[in-house]
Formats: C-alpha cells, sequence, structure tokens
C-alpha cells in the first residue's frame, strides 16, 4: 500500500501514521459479511478515538526547498492529518475526524517532514506564463538555457502508456531538445549568432509568433579541452532497477569511450554514505573506467549531499587550468537521508561553481524521480540536465553533444525584448517560467542566468497580439493617451537585446538587434523550422492544460509536424510524431492531463 512507505516525521505525527498504517494494511474490507462490517465498524470507533487521544500534531520547522511527498499542494505543506484523510485506504470515520483538524501553513517547499509514498515523483509546479500587455509592462526578461530533460522524461510516459503530468512538462525544454538550423556565428568573439522570424500562429491567424533562436559555434571533438570529469554515482536501494544503474553504467560506459589521453576521470558512490571508488585516472585507461563502472552494485539509503561534497573534492583535486572540470551527478535525485534541504544542497554547488567546477545532472529511473531537484541543482552549478530514459538518449546526450554538453562557451545568457507599444498590444512568452528575472537583472551581471554549450541551439517563442488584432484578450483603456511614435519606430515589431560572459568572465556583453514589422511572413512561407518548433510548442501547451491554443488539437500539431519534418538525420523528429500521435491515442475524448503520479 503507498501508505507503507513513510519519511521521518516528528512523533505525535508517527503515531498516527502507525494508526492508520494498522487501519490501511489490515487487508480489503469484504462488504459481503455482516460480521465484517461489525467488526471494521468497531475498529474504526477504536482509530478515531485513538487519534483524539493524540492531540494536535505539531508544524515541523520547514526549510526553503523541494518536496518529495504528497504533503505538498503548489505552495503550502499541509499539516499529515489532513493530507492522510484523502488517502482512499484509511477508514471514512478516521479520515473524516482528521479532516476536521487540518491546518495549513503557507511556507516555501521542504524536503524534510513530507509523508512519501512508493511513487513520489516530485515536479515544481508552475503556472503558464500569462498574457502581458505592453501598455503596463514592454519588456520581458529571462535566462536563456538548454536544458532537455523534460523531453525525454515527456517520452518515458508516453512510452509507459499514461499522459505526464502538467508540471513535468517544461515546454522550452521541449522545443529545445531539438537542434535548428540558425546561422553560424561569424567569429569566436561573438560566440553565437541571434535570428528572429515572425508568422501568424497556427492555433490563431490572428495572432504572431515571434521566434528567437541562437547557435553557439561548434568545437570538433578533437579541439575539446581537456576534461576533469568525475562521475557521481547513486548507488542506494532506489536505484535497484533496470531503468536506474544498470541504465546508467551502460550510458556512462558510452562516456568513457569518448575519453582521450588528456582527459581525467574519477568515480564517487554514495548510498548510505560516500566513497572513492576510482581516483583520478587517464581518460586513455579505458580497461580500468569501465571496469569500476561494471562493479557498481546498488544498496542501502542515499545521502546526496555527503557524496556531492566528495565529489567536488575529488573535482577540485585533479582541477584542469583552461580545461573542462565538471561533476557528473547521476541518480533518480531522492535523497532521503543526510542534508536534504534543498538550499544546503545549492550552497554546496554555487560554492564550487565560484571555483569553476560546473556541475551536469543525469536522471533516471521512475516512481521516485525528483525532477525538481536535478533541474534546479544543474541550474545553480552552471550546468545542465538531462533524463536518461533509454540507452540512445545517453548516446545523444554524452556521445553525440558531448562537446555541448561539457564545453560552455557562454555563461549567464539573459534575454531582454522591449515590445513597441504602437505596434503590439499583448504578448505571451511560451514557456521558461521558472527563468523569468526582473527588468533590473538584465544590466546586473551578479544574476546568475542560464549557459550555452558549443554548437548548442536554443529557441524562445512569444506570441503576439497586434495592435489591429480582433484576438486581443483585454480591451484597450478609454483615457490612455499614446504617445507619438517616430516612423523607424513604427516600423518595429520589438528590440531584442542579449547579454552573456565569456566563460569565467565577470562582465558581460550585449547585442542588439531589431524585429521588423515587415518580417512578418505568412505562416505557410515559414520554413521548416520555424513550423516544426511551433508544433513542438503546440504539443507542449496542450500537454500543460491548452489554455492559450484555443481548439487547436493534438491531430493538427501531428499534420503541423509532419509537414515540417526536414532534414532528420538521427530521426528525433520523426520519433516526435509518434509521441504525438501516442498521446493523441492516450486521450480519445481530449486532452485530460491528469496530475496524480
Amino acid at each position: 500500500m503507498k501508505l507503507c512507505q513513510l519519511d521521518n516525521l516528528r512523533h505525535a505525527t508517527n503515531t498516527v501514521v502507525v494508526l492508520l498504517l494498522l487501519a490501511a494494511c489490515s487487508g480489503p474490507r469484504n462488504e459481503s459479511s455482516t460480521g465484517q462490517k461489525s467488526v471494521d465498524a468497531e475498529s474504526d470507533s477504536r482509530l478515531v478515538q485513538s487519534i483524539d487521544s493524540v492531540g494536535e500534531i505539531p508544524v515541523p520547522p520547514v526549510e526553503h526547498g523541494p518536496a518529495s511527498g504528497r504533503l505538498v499542494v503548489q505552495e503550502e505543506v499541509v499539516t499529515a492529518h489532513s493530507k492522510l484523510a484523502e488517502r482512499k485506504d484509511i477508514p471514512m470515520a478516521a479520515a473524516s475526524r482528521l479532516k476536521s483538524r487540518d491546518s495549513v501553513y503557507p511556507v516555501q517547499l521542504s524536503l524534510q517532514y513530507s509523508v512519501a509514498s512508493p511513487d513520489r515523483e516530485n515536479y515544481a509546479h508552475v503556472e503558464q506564463n500569462p498574457l502581458r500587455l505592453v501598455s503596463e509592462q514592454p519588456v520581458s526578461t529571462f535566462g536563456f538555457d538548454v536544458d532537455t530533460g523534460a523531453y525525454s522524461n515527456v517520452r518515458r510516459f508516453l512510452n509507459s502508456g499514461s499522459l505526464p503530468p502538467q508540471d513535468a512538462v517544461r515546454t522550452e525544454e521541449l522545443i529545445n531538445y531539438f537542434a535548428y538550423d540558425y546561422p553560424l556565428p561569424d567569429s569566436k568573439e561573438v560566440p553565437f549568432s541571434v535570428t528572429t522570424e515572425t508568422a501568424p500562429a497556427p492555433w490563431n491567424p490572428d495572432k504572431v509568433l515571434m521566434r528567437i533562436g541562437i547557435k553557439g559555434f561548434e568545437v570538433p571533438a578533437a579541439a575539446r579541452p581537456a576534461a576533469n570529469l568525475v562521475f557521481l554515482v547513486d548507488v542506494s536501494g532506489s536505484m535497484n532497477s533496470p531503468q536506474k544503474l544498470p541504465l546508467l553504467v551502460n550510458a556512462l560506459k558510452l562516456l568513457t569511450r569518448q575519453m582521450t589521453h588528456q582527459d581525467r576521470v574519477s568515480m564517487v558512490v554514495y548510498a548510505g554514505s560516500s566513497g572513492v571508488v576510482l581516483g583520478p585516472t587517464s581518460g586513455i585507461e579505458q580497461a580500468t573506467i569501465l571496469g569500476a563502472l561494471e562493479r557498481l552494485q546498488a544498496g542501502g539509503s542515499t545521502n546526496g549531499a555527503s557524496g556531492i561534497r566528495l565529489a567536488y573534492q575529488m573535482a577540485e583535486q585533479a582541477f584542469i587550468n583552461g580545461g573542462i572540470n565538471r561533476v557528473m551527478l547521476a541518480t533518480d535525485g531522492d535523497f532521503n537521508v543526510g542534508t536534504v534541504d534543498f538550499n544546503a544542497l545549492i550552497d554546496i554547488v554555487e560554492r564550487y561553481r565560484k571555483k569553476n567546477i560546473s556541475l551536469t545532472t543525469l536522471g533516471f529511473g521512475s516512481g521516485n524521480y525528483n525532477d525538481h531537484l536535478m533541474e534546479q541543482l544543474a541550474d545553480a552549478g552552471n550546468g545542465n540536465h538531462a533524463y536518461i530514459d533509454t540507452l540512445n538518449e545517453g548516446r545523444k546526450v554524452l556521445v553525440e553533444q558531448l562537446t555541448g554538453t561539457l564545453l560552455t562557451i557562454a555563461s549567464d545568457v539573459k534575454i531582454q525584448v522591449e515590445f513597441n507599444p504602437a505596434v503590439v498590444a499583448e504578448y505571451r512568452l511560451i514557456g521558461y517560467e521558472n527563468r523569468l528575472l526582473r527588468r533590473e537583472d538584465f544590466n546586473n551581471d551578479k544574476v546568475d542566468a542560464g549557459e550555452i554549450g558549443a554548437g548548442h541551439t536554443v529557441t524562445a517563442l512569444y506570441e503576439l497580439a497586434l495592435q489591429d488584432s480582433k484576438a486581443r484578450l483585454v480591451d484597450p483603456l478609454r483615457y490612455t493617451q499614446q504617445q507619438e511614435k517616430s516612423h523607424s519606430q513604427a516600423d518595429e515589431l520589438a528590440f531584442v537585446r542579449l547579454r552573456y560572459k565569456a566563460p569565467g568572465g565577470s562582465r558581460s556583453r550585449l547585442i542588439e538587434q531589431p524585429v521588423q514589422v515587415a518580417d512578418i511572413e505568412t505562416f505557410a512561407v515559414a520554413g521548416d523550422e520555424f513550423r516544426f518548433a511551433t508544433a513542438v510548442a503546440a504539443f507542449g501547451q496542450l500537454l500543460s492544460g491548452g489554455e492559450y491554443v484555443g481548439n487547436y488539437e493534438l491531430a493538427d500539431v501531428a499534420e503541423l509536424a509532419a509537414g515540417a519534418r526536414g532534414d532528420d538525420p538521427f530521426g528525433y523528429r520523426g520519433e516526435f510524431l509518434g509521441l504525438v500521435r501516442l498521446a493523441d491515442s492516450l486521450t480519445p475524448q481530449g486532452l485530460r492531463v491528469s496530475q496524480e503520479f
């Protein structure tokens, strides 16, 4: 039963939990037996009396961070008795008594004092970006990033026969899973090119989509700097399934085979405690590294913080000046002993980030996968996050895209878009909900943002309603006085600014370019790259609830993607088309996305 695995609560909470377990684990009720009903009624009565004798459950002190259990409802932590009362396997009388004693405390999410079930995947709840009025908020600012973990995680849900929870869908990560044919930068002095394109939205032709894309300069594998990598491997009991440790080992074997004589590989494992299983070893000693991987076995609890500290110490010990120094954390993210407070883990990662040691997180498995923790740790570590659901995904991330995964060409990349109020009435950023920045953060070089790897492409889409559009959702104010605009300003849709730092640099550089009204083209004329990115954006929005896409359906997404597949050497776009059709088959009466795990 789902109640039979619980995190540590305070003493009073434990008392109630034990009582509920005794009731819940006693077996299913046989409603056909009158005698059994009588026994159950007496049991319920005794349970209610026992619960009353416990008194109010004290609220534990809450630390900032994500939670792994079912006590979390968006940004609230509910006392244990109320949340347990929602379980269907608790006697109704006891559940009612618990429900009547509900208390809600407005606090940040915490890893501590949460009731966990065997199926307790953790996703941060994020509302889709709302529509903004240009007259009130003409500037949009966010951090660019190349994480792609949400796409492969969504694929895992669909291939297992279910729709993903809405909170597992980060639309920008779905879009950025695919490479787009943006022009290469002219020189390494400016590490990436910036491209914009505009066309009507397929789900609402009275609105305009504006795409911003960047392409990083490419570094051949032979020119990659020397790498000092520390494999930080979770070997706890939760990793004991085929899609966890065995897949992890095979994926890291692929990475190991890409190492050369100039590279160094170390390996740290952690469960209840942590230890070094391989000291700094030349990348050319393949047999030694592969042998260490093959000897890994799963068992025990998960002290992730202990392993993180030790891995960073190993990276510091083997530090390569001018090279790539990175910890590769491979886990399901289910930290359950030691330091489990979110902020404490972030502090460790940020401290070593300042020493130019970055962090990549590789997620594995299902049931207890901590997506939120994995993504946020990678962000704090100036790294990237990927979810490995198949060995082919491991090959994509750790072989095909290895240089981009390891080699950062620009850090703290921020985008700021100023919309022209004479032309644009409303806008909405599609995705990037957890990467929004304040307007003043754009020019503040102390504010952390996203990193771009060699050869990476990154895409963002805005949906716009122009001043003369019938699709405007908000009526204009009667008494607003519009300022006169010059002819040149009237020709501009928006002005795009991009800031970035060179790796290891402390001062940002600025790129600026306008987006012209005259550049808006018909959707049919737009290229395959634009139309395919639009199809992925529509897919992500539909999986997230479809609030802004009107009557557009998954069948429409499939048709659009099929006609915009373009050059697809690895078959990723073809696979996407199959996933869209699979999602459509899983929702015969419209898109009904359950947030239950």
